[in-house]
């Protein structure tokens, strides 16, 4: 796994990470390759489909430069073969005791899911110091993370669920924002037809919505 340096970087470069949910493992070198055209630096790909660790894995080995993190880890087995798939980082919907002890395991980036400030300030005691804010929209959306803001400046997230190109400018332009996931970059039905070219251009505007602020 890559560092939380490493990370950092990437998301800075690019603040919108597509959170993607990929069905056929064929699609991984094809889609990774629309990804790095599009100025994407980083990648979450859902482990929801039998595909999910093969996609991970031919991602990475397709485009070195592109971060490639494992979302929906729910258990330790998921933590252990995302891993074995070779994610850069793991990202979390929510935490449970069991799933925590798995987490506590291993070194490098992990961003747990998050819905309330207890919870959030629960992970950052335990050294989470980014996590994943989610469901998003649904949990109070960006009003909701400008509240945290200032009784918790020292906790940073990603919110995910609900984000769109309509709305990813105001997550990222709170402070406590880092970045935002989006699976709007690329669809099921992009992937379906081999339309590589349109979540090129879609990465390419979502770049732009991060460097506009």
């Amino acid at each position: 796994m890559k560092t939380m340096t490493a990370f950092r970087a990437a998301i800075e470069a690019a603040p919108i990470v597509p959170v993607l949910t990929v069905y056929d493992a064929d699609h991984a070198e094809p889609l990774a390759e629309a990804l790095i055209k599009g100025g994407m630096t980083s990648v979450e790909i859902t482990l929801r489909t039998p595909a999910a660790l093969d996609v991970i894995r031919r991602m990475g080995e397709a485009e070195k430069d592109l971060l490639i993190g494992a979302g929906t880890i729910i258990s330790e087995g998921d933590v252990d073969a995302a891993l074995k798939a070779g994610s850069d980082f793991l990202v979390t919907p929510g935490t449970s005791p069991l799933l925590l002890d798995a987490l506590a395991s291993h070194d490098g980036i992990i961003l747990p899911g998050v819905a309330s400030a207890s919870e959030a300030m629960a992970r950052f005691d335990e050294g989470y110091g980014v996590l994943k804010f989610f469901p998003a929209e649904a949990a109070g959306g960006a009003k909701f993370l400008k509240s945290l803001a200032g009784p918790l400046p020292h906790i940073d997230f990603m919110p995910t669920g609900g984000i769109t190109p309509q709305n990813a400018g105001e997550y990222l332009s709170l402070p406590n924002v880092i970045a935002v996931g989006g699976s709007w970059i690329a669809t099921k039905d992009e992937m379906a037809r081999g339309d590589w070219a349109a979540i090129t251009e879609k990465a390419r505007e979502a770049v732009k919505i991060g460097r506009s602020l």
